[in-house]
């Protein structure tokens, strides 16, 4: 018999391995003629691994708050992002990752929430991400598979590995531009 921890592991498991194949089959091609550094369908295959079991440690630990995080990985290298309560919910978070198998490296960019959010905000919070997530799926020039998107009281923050600078500069032009963004944070790292 499986275990509820089990069965949310391997669907995790196959819906980021479905991903990475839905993914690749319609890449565009890059705009600047440089080719993009080349990883294996094998090593994406791991880092969706990776990235369910840093997920499923997160939701395990009962001193973590997982919904707060989002996690991408790239060979091996972890990026916590997203908005927390507090440093020490940071702090166990980096030590639950550490802890588990293939990660290699991890990439804090966590940030602090500060005061409360009320249901307004996080109702027009919802609405700025949706609308964000669609303008950057809308833009040919970025890969917004790849980028995840958070917005705290108009806040966005965007976060995830990406081919280089200009898809970097693209997305924050395409964020900046959204009606309700405020600021937009940029925690995307170039893919190695």
């Amino acid at each position: 018999m499986r275990t509820r921890h089990g069965l949310l592991v391997l669907s995790t498991t196959l819906a980021g391995v479905m991903t990475i194949f839905v993914a690749g089959c319609n890449k565009p091609q890059e705009a600047t003629g440089t080719p993009p550094p080349s990883t294996t369908v094998g090593t994406e295959i791991d880092d969706s691994v990776v990235t369910a079991r840093v997920k499923s440690a997160l939701l395990a630990d009962p001193n973590v708050k997982s919904f707060g995080f989002k996690v991408e990985t790239r060979k091996g290298e972890v990026q916590l992002s997203g908005f927390v309560d507090s440093q020490t919910q940071i702090d166990r978070a980096i030590a639950v990752t550490r802890g588990v198998a293939g990660v290699k490296n991890i990439e804090n960019k966590v940030s602090l929430k500060g005061a409360a959010a009320t249901v307004g905000n996080k109702v027009d919070d919802g609405i700025v991400t949706t609308k964000v997530k669609a303008a950057l799926l809308a833009d040919a020039n970025v890969k917004s598979f790849d980028i995840a998107v958070v917005t705290r009281k108009g806040e966005v923050q965007l976060s995830g590995f990406v081919d280089n600078q200009s898809q970097i500069d693209r997305a924050i032009e395409v964020a900046s531009g959204i009606e309700g963004v405020r600021s937009v944070g940029n925690e995307m790292s170039v893919k190695k």
